[in-house]
């Protein structure tokens, strides 16, 4: 399986490009932001996600092993395929999808291209518990949130969008005695299990 290639961008297309390696082509398939951060020729060094099918063998070219890592996690889910997939990525930054999967905003996920409110959901049930807080929401000035303040605001407005009333959940959260350093995953489940007494 091919997992990263080095070379010379020789042709490059809105969702392609060609590199060459060694004298052979290979043709990679590619999303927006790395169309936009590739140049037009010259060397290139890309993650590749393999994807077999009976009737082809298709290469998928990341700039990060994040954005590689993050297709390979929407194909896992059951109705997703490599076009689906490259489309979501074309669509918005990972570090901002991630946040979308973390805190189930099915709104934002509903308004990407291509994306209905049934496949949203199931983006957000099936996907959540697999993303690392630390992969959550950026602030302001793009650095992510990690302070236990920071993941207080995460956990409440991912409390929020589930459904609850903003007072309850911050009592909910008021009462937790969860240590500093714990992930938000982990407020999220304490703070759900008081919610829901």
């Amino acid at each position: 399986m091919i997992a990263l290639l080095s070379g010379t961008i020789v042709h490059k297309s809105v969702n392609q490009i060609i590199l060459d390696v060694g004298g052979v082509g290979y043709q990679l398939l590619i999303p927006l932001s790395s169309f936009y951060s590739l140049p037009e020729q010259g060397a290139a060094r890309l993650h590749v996600h393999t994807h077999v099918r009976e009737d082809a063998i298709l290469l998928f070219g990341f700039l990060t092993m994040e954005e590689k890592e993050m297709f390979g996690l929407l194909l896992s889910i059951s109705g997703v395929g490599p076009k689906m997939a490259l489309n979501i990525l074309s669509n918005i930054p990972v570090l901002d999808l991630k946040a979308a999967l973390t805190q189930g905003n099915v709104k934002q996920l509903s308004g990407l291209p291509g994306i209905g409110k049934k496949t949203a959901e199931r983006l957000v049930l099936e996907l959540r518990e697999k993303i690392p807080f630390e992969a959550g929401p950026v602030d302001s000035g793009g650095l992510q949130k990690s302070s236990a303040g920071g993941r207080r605001e995460d956990a409440l407005s991912a409390l929020i969008n589930l459904g609850y009333r903003d007072t309850l959940c911050k009592k909910a959260l008021d009462s937790l005695d969860t240590p500093a350093e714990a992930s938000l995953e982990e407020v999220l489940k304490a703070a759900l299990k008081v919610l829901m007494r």
